[in-house]
């Protein structure tokens, strides 16, 4: 090779090397993902960017997986790496992230536990053996001096979620307070569920509304009131809308005991608050085709067995039943109710010019309601009711957006017709719930980053339901189109057959 073609040859390598280098350098911020999933599961959210964007100091995320983990859970830490480092990506070199073998290293254990990770077993087979190993995966963020943990990792869903809320969490050092509100009249009712929810990102506080709300809680949390509130909590309670507070209740119109199969109108005054804000609870019970199940004693021979049967007092709304325009609802795929009662908006109140009412989920249009006397028999040979479930949707929750002229505020009221909606013992056990719930306090409290990412996490996906018409046509599609298709095919068959045989005695005939 001449002197001059070696030159050019190493200048060409040189070019190729500093351009490979700068375009390695730029795609550390810069890098785009195609990503074909209904709901883009493998890219960094527009919620989740939005949080590390506030990010001014080094986080530092330890992350402890054992090696040669089994089938899914060694994809999990695949995954687990890639939206790492896209977190890294965007955070403007705030965060730094390590992954940490703990597989014979003693002291690798010892430092995962101290942060909180503990081992799980996991059943392996090796060497066709099945074999229990103790396994780690976790991971730890360390920012300033606080320290938060997702001690397990077994699964990619939800994933997003739970890191950009620790982020979110480390990030976010002034944490709002709410409180559950409770009243002289009101019983004892558990809501662990929602609390320790909350807990995780707001100061969590229980008050009695014979009290004046502290200036400092911005939102309350009240659930099922049974009797009119007295002067001093009536006062308070407006005393504090008046201020610009906001309010998420949770209240029936009938007070059922499906036990006794009793159902009784609660008497307060709650609903001549309500009233005044254009926000009716109609003295009936909203039956749906799209209903959770009961158990049912039913005769067997000898013995009496519990039969699961539709119960359409316990109403499921469904995607295509949330208020698209509204971010709480818009994505979400259900809500459960128990003994809901319709909500009758009323713009006509004195003072409408200064609420602005919006309807954010309703029951389907296969729904119907009951007044007066309440038939609550679980049997559908016993209710009649159950075969008329052919109205159109009923409202089931509803916003209103009240403005206060004399000072300038803006409170917000969401009202739930469910007094069991938080509560652990009805709705607050229902996971969809938690994800509503969160949604509207976050909206409630103007933090509204991690609502669409909540409803992204979703991962419900049922078959749709079909009429009984509908079932019937595609039993007999399944039982004829095979048969058709095999004729079909044999028809073609013999044909082909004969062609081949003709042409055959042609030739040799």
């Amino acid at each position: 090779m001449s002197t001059q073609n070696k030159k050019s040859f190493l200048t060409y390598i040189g070019i190729v090397i500093t351009i490979l280098v700068l375009l390695n350098i730029v795609s550390r911020n810069l890098f785009f993902r195609w990503d074909l999933t209904e709901n883009k599961m493998y890219s960094l959210s527009d919620s989740s960017k939005s949080v590390v964007s506030k990010i001014d100091d080094r986080l530092t995320m330890k992350v402890y997986f054992s090696d040669n983990l089994p089938g899914e859970y060694g994809n999990n830490r695949r995954y687990l790496q890639d939206i790492l480092e896209e977190y890294t990506a965007y955070s403007n070199g705030n965060i730094h992230f390590e992954f940490y073998s703990t597989d014979d290293d003693e002291k690798m254990q010892e430092d995962a536990q101290k942060s909180g990770i503990q081992p799980v077993q996991l059943q392996v087979i090796e060497n066709d053996n099945i074999e229990v190993k103790r396994v780690y995966m976790g991971m730890v963020f360390l920012y300033e001096d606080e320290r938060e943990t997702i001690p397990v990792i077994q699964t990619t869903t939800g994933l997003e979620y739970d890191i950009t809320t620790k982020i979110k969490k480390l990030v976010d050092t002034n944490k709002e307070t709410l409180a559950i509100a409770k009243t002289g009249g009101q019983e004892q009712i558990k809501n662990e569920n929602i609390s320790q929810l909350l807990a995780q990102r707001y100061n969590i506080r229980n008050i009695n509304l014979s009290q004046a709300v502290a200036e400092n809680i911005t939102l309350l949390l009240i659930n099922g009131v049974e009797d009119s509130l007295t002067v001093d909590e009536l006062q308070n309670l407006e005393d504090f809308i008046n201020r610009g507070g906001n309010v998420l209740l949770a209240q029936n119109r009938i007070k059922t005991d499906l036990a006794t199969q009793q159902a009784n109108p609660v008497v307060s005054d709650i609903f001549s608050l309500l009233d005044s804000y254009g926000l009716h609870i109609a003295p009936n019970l909203v039956l749906d085709q799209n209903c959770g199940k009961v158990n049912v004693q039913q005769n067997l021979g000898f013995i009496r067995i519990p039969v699961p049967m539709s119960y359409p007092f316990l109403p499921i709304i469904k995607e295509g039943n949330f208020n698209d325009e509204v971010v709480m609802v818009n994505g979400l795929e259900s809500v459960r109710l128990m003994f809901p009662s319709e909500i009758v908006i009323n713009d006509s109140v004195a003072g409408a010019e200064d609420v602005n009412i919006i309807p954010l989920f309703t029951s389907s249009n296969r729904s119907t309601t009951m007044e007066e006397f309440f038939n609550l028999n679980p049997d559908p040979k016993a209710n009649p009711a159950f075969r008329q479930l052919n109205e159109a949707g009923k409202v089931l929750g509803a916003l209103a957006e009240i403005s206060h002229s004399e000072t300038g505020t803006l409170s917000q009221l969401i009202l739930i017709p469910d007094s069991k909606f938080i509560a652990d013992d009805g709705g607050g056990a229902a996971p969809e719930n938690h994800i509503f719930i969160m949604n509207a306090v976050d909206y409630l409290l103007g933090d509204r980053e991690l609502i669409s990412l909540r409803s992204r996490e979703i991962t419900n996906r049922p078959l749709q339901e079909l009429e009984d018409d509908e079932k019937a046509r595609w039993k007999w599609i399944n039982i004829l189109l095979p048969s058709f298709l095999v004729v079909a095919f044999g028809g073609l068959r013999m044909r082909r057959e004969k062609n081949r045989a003709k042409v055959l005695e042609e030739i040799y005939g």
